[in-house]
This record gives C-alpha cells, structure tokens and sequence, in this order.
C-alpha cells in the first residue's frame, strides 16, 4: 500500500525546515533595522522559542509517524534533514555570538555528518542503523545545552561540552555497529 507523502508528520518536518532559517536569522542578524530598538535578551527570548518550538515538532512529526504508521520516503528524508538544519543553525548561531565553543561545535558537527554518511551508506547496503538510545540521550543533551547557551543562562558551556561527549560516544557506537554488522556478513 502507497503511503501519502502529504501527511501531518511530513508537515511538522517541514515546519521545522522552515524554522530553522529563521533562528538563525535571529542568531546572526540581530542588526537588521526590524530588529531595531528590540533588548538582545528578547531576541535570545524569541530564538529560544523557535528552537523549542521546532524541537516539539521533532517529537511530535516522530510520535505520529510511528503511532499511525505513516511513516513515509518523503519523511525520511524530511526528517533527518530538518534536525540537522536546526542544529546547525542553533550551533553556528551560537557560535558567531561567541556563545559556544567553536570546537565543541567542529566535533558535534563533523560527527554529525560522518554519521549521516554513514548512515546513507548503510541504508544503500540495506543494513538498518536505527537512533539507538545513545543517539536519543546525545539529541536532548544538544536540545538542552542549545537551549541555555540561546538563553546566555549559566553552565550552557559545560552542558555544551556533555552533550560534546555523548555526541561523541553515540558516534562511536554507530561505527562499533555499523564494523560489527560488516563482519558477520
């Protein structure tokens, strides 16, 4: 049965791409004249909104695709690539405020995309790499640490550098399996 691609998580996911773009225009463009006369701490306010806004998406776009089966190709394209997106737009953003540490987010991010890499590949070798808890523990510790550094709370910079280490861990688990499954076939 062919399923429709035009479905309620594939729209989330799609929320989320457009987002993304969004907070990091508040990151980096905070001198535009619409943003005139706005406090800085309301534009972090607003990014972090965004940011929890399209982080909701990403649960909910997943909840409802597995819980109503409309799981589609679409969607799995989607998906990944508006998570990426928005991290990449938190992290840079972050980054160019002197927020984050620019080699935190060089290892998040290099990992990220030897990961998806990865991933690609072992779909193409119809070898199945599903999130793994560690990969759901590194997405919240990013989702958490991005959240403190976009509101310049306290400890954002060492709650960056956890969410470096599970990234990093979740990494290597990745290619722990991805060797393993090589092995036996």
């Amino acid at each position: 049965m062919r399923k429709e691609a035009f479905n309620i998580p594939n729209i989330l996911a799609f929320i989320r791409l457009l987002l993304a773009p969004l907070l990091f225009l508040l990151l980096v463009n905070r001198d535009l004249p619409i943003f005139e006369g706005i406090h800085e701490s309301w534009l972090d306010f607003f990014a972090a909104f965004i940011f929890v806004l399209a982080s909701v998406t990403d649960f909910f776009d997943g909840y409802i695709a597995r819980e109503f089966d409309q799981i589609t190709t679409l969607g799995s394209i989607l998906d990944p690539l508006a998570d990426k997106m928005l991290t990449l737009a938190a992290f840079l953003g972050l980054m160019m405020l002197n927020r984050a540490s620019p080699w935190a987010i060089y290892l998040i991010l290099t990992r990220e995309l030897f990961i998806t890499g990865l991933r690609v590949n072992a779909v193409a070798s119809g070898i199945d790499i599903s999130a793994s808890w560690m990969g759901k523990v590194k997405t919240v510790s990013q989702m958490i640490a991005i959240g403190f550094l976009l509101m310049n709370w306290p400890f954002g910079e060492i709650l960056l550098w956890i969410a470096v280490f599970f990234t990093l861990y979740s990494g290597y688990e990745y290619i722990k399996e991805f060797v393993d499954f090589n092995k036996i076939n």
